[in-house]
Parts: structure tokens; sequence; C-alpha cells
């Protein structure tokens, strides 16, 4: 959507402060021992107390209110009770919702208890990543040079980024225009970042695959080539300067 009322910035906000607040109590709630059905359902009553409802339930009938992915998941893994969270374990907690006909959507990666398995650099570069990006966002710049930073720092890492998977528009649904902000530098996506526009930007960094396939539950993605992927995202308003980062609560940079 793009914003040209004050009511409209006021709406996202609200909408954003809530998926971003619920992302970060989930991350604070997660430890090993707890199933991923548990934590989905702690941060599902986490949005219904304020009053927004979750995004993927909403919008595509997913079987949980957040999406939470494991070690090898890339991303829509379903919240399970069989899914029990270990020491180590990389996880991603992507949160969308609405409220009060406002959608807003964020996600992290993090490691559980302590990184006995060496996820953290991968979240630390995915997390630079993401930063990087978005404050190089202003109204008239080419989404496909977005890409193309996201790109060239990944592979400064000696990283890779997945090509399906990209952030979106968003705002008055869950996925507008622009459809498809990648994660490389699309020579064929001639579109410019709008002022005014909310935009969802997310990376996905990948140790080895480049692109994600989905499972036949009909919604986890994994890697072509397996390996793990860290995502990171920020729902933003796109100015003449820097960008208004209104999911910043969530706290993913910290």
């Amino acid at each position: 959507m793009t914003i040209t009322k004050e009511y409209e910035l006021i709406g996202m906000q609200k909408a954003s402060q809530a998926v971003a607040y619920a992302l970060k109590e989930m991350r604070n709630y997660a430890k090993p021992g707890i199933s991923t059905k548990k934590l989905d359902d702690f941060g599902g009553q986490i949005l219904s107390d304020l009053g927004a409802k979750s995004a993927p339930y909403v919008t595509y009938g997913f079987p949980g209110f957040t999406c939470i992915s494991v070690n090898n998941e890339f991303c829509h893994g379903i919240p399970s009770h069989q899914k029990i969270l270990q020491e180590g374990d990389l996880i991603n907690i992507d949160v969308s919702a609405e409220l009060n006909g406002f959608w807003s959507d964020n996600g992290g990666s993090f490691v559980i208890g302590q990184d006995i398995n060496q996820h953290q650099k991968l979240i630390e570069a995915s997390k630079q990543i993401l930063h990087k990006a978005i404050y190089n966002i202003k109204g008239g710049v080419r989404i496909a040079d977005i890409g193309f930073v996201m790109e060239t720092e990944a592979k400064k890492r000696g990283y890779k980024v997945i090509k399906n998977l990209t952030g979106h528009g968003v705002g008055r649904s869950l996925h507008e225009e622009p459809h498809e902000i990648a994660n490389y530098k699309d020579r064929f996506n001639l579109t410019r970042f709008k002022k005014n526009s909310v935009v969802a930007i997310e990376t996905f960094i990948a140790t080895t695959s480049t692109y994600a396939e989905t499972l036949q539950d009909g919604w986890t993605m994994v890697g072509n080539k397996g390996g793990y992927m860290a995502q990171h995202e920020h729902t933003i308003v796109v100015t003449d300067h820097e960008p208004i980062i209104l999911t910043e609560m969530n706290g993913i940079w910290n």
C-alpha cells in the first residue's frame, strides 16, 4: 500500500507493533524441550490479546498462527506437538497479522540455547545484510539494485541467496505490489521503490542451496541442495531519506 493519510500510518504502526511484539516474546519463550506447537500457541495468544488475526491462517488457511521452521527447514514450517526444540537448533519464526484492516509482516532466525552447531555466523550475516539493504532503500531506487546489494554481501561472506523467495509489498493485504523484492539482481525487474509505500524486506541467506522446494505437506520448504538458511524481515515505509522501520521493536538486530 501507499500511505497517503495519517490514519493509515497509525494503522500500520499498530499492526506492526503487534507482530513485532509477538515475535520478540516468542523468541524469549523459545527454549529447549518445548514443542513448536506450544510456541505457536503462545504467539497466537499474544496476537489474539492484541486484537490481531494471524495472516497466514486467515489468508491461506495455514495450519498454525505463525510459521516456525527448524534446522534444515527454510520457511513455512508447520507448528507441531511432535517437534521438540533442542539445544543448538537453528529456528526461524515468521509472524504476520492483520489488525483493523492493516497487515504487517516480520521474522527472524536465531539459535535455541547455546550455539553448539555454529549457526550464529550465518544468522549475523543475514542480520547485517538486511540492515544494509534497508538503509539503501529510498523512493526511486531500483528494486533490482537492492537485490544486488543483498547477493553481493552474501557472496562476500561465503553464502548464497535463495532466488525463489522474496520480500513484497504489504499493508491492506499480506502480499501486494511490488510482489517480488528479490535477494539478487533481477535484471528483468525495472520497478523502483515508491515514496510512502509499505514493503516487507527480507533476507534469505543460505549455506549451500539457491532454491527452496516444497515438501509433501504442501507448506514446508527446504533447500534444493540441503544446508541451512537464515531469514530476517522488517516491514518498512519507504521515504526520500532513511526508511521508517515499523517493526523495529522486534529487536532482531539486537
